[in-house]
């Protein structure tokens, strides 16, 4: 499957999704610390820029399956003021925006725990109200990284959502039957989930409505998929030290803002398998 990366930072996202089986065709970043790791780590992958002066109507991008990243957090974090919507930095409709105009089979977006209670839940649902426009059933569950071997908890908000019409099912050459009913992803550790049909009708984290609606992913899927992520129990041998004060670190600033916006490998690539298994599934 090949995706498309949205504010994509130090590729966090994207380094999970390529662990899961999955290429990256493009990058979205303004940062320019971020943008030169991304240069480092990925040479061949255009980075597009600033994604509210991109015209995805007219790129030559190919077919993308997926269009994935994590929208700023500021106006939503509990560590801000919270303005939500009237924040400046507020750029969903930016990525809604991409999805429109791309038509992907799926979207996996990724925000703070904040995006569920900020202003009873209305960012929230702006989120899944502009998908569920576009014509795309959602999912969501709030997911620490220690679920996938990371030492600290560092919950996410994952946001999965899948085409639900046979137009933009068989866009890329798929078609797939529609989605069972009934709850998809299997809670661990009391993990909550919430889910949203085509209408837009959610529920839970503040959002109203409870509607049977499509399941996006297969019950218990997230279990397995923690199970077999490739990540799990690797790589952190121990907690980073980034410490508050240190001497003698290039760009330390750069790095510990990057780090704070980045997202665990591991935790996405888990997302990107559920995607995967439920993409060949949809298939059959």
């Amino acid at each position: 499957m090949r995706f498309v990366s949205l504010f994509s930072g130090i590729g966090g996202i994207d380094r999970g999704l390529e662990s899961a089986g999955m290429t990256c065709v493009a990058q979205s970043e303004v940062d320019p610390y971020a943008c030169a790791v991304l240069r480092r780590h990925w040479p061949h992958i255009p980075n597009l820029g600033d994604i509210t002066t991109i015209d995805w109507r007219v790129l030559n991008l190919g077919c993308i399956d997926v269009i994935a990243g994590g929208f700023p957090c500021q106006p939503v974090s509990v560590a801000g003021k919270q303005a939500g919507q009237a924040d400046a930095r507020w750029l969903w409709p930016e990525f809604a925006r991409a999805v429109r105009d791309i038509r992907p089979r799926w979207v996996f977006a990724e925000n703070v725990p904040g995006l569920l209670t900020a202003h009873d839940g209305r960012e929230a649902q702006a989120v899944i109200g502009s998908l569920s426009d576009s014509g795309y059933d959602v999912e969501w569950a709030s997911i620490p990284a220690a679920a996938f071997g990371a030492p600290h908890l560092r919950y996410r908000v994952a946001i999965v959502a899948h085409a639900h019409s046979e137009q933009l099912r068989v866009q890329c050459g798929r078609s797939g039957r529609p989605g069972g009913e009934g709850p998809a992803l299997a809670e661990r550790h009391g993990f909550p989930q919430h889910v949203a049909d085509a209408n837009g009708v959610a529920r839970e984290a503040g959002i109203p409505g409870n509607r049977e609606r499509r399941a996006v992913l297969e019950p218990g899927a997230f279990k397995r998929a923690i199970g077999r992520c490739s990540s799990v129990g690797s790589g952190w041998r121990a907690e980073p030290n980034v410490g508050r004060v240190a001497h003698g670190v290039p760009s330390r600033m750069d790095r510990l803002r990057a780090l704070g916006n980045a997202v665990v490998p591991a935790w996405a690539e888990a997302i990107g398998r559920l995607i995967l298994e439920a993409d060949e599934g949809d298939a059959l």
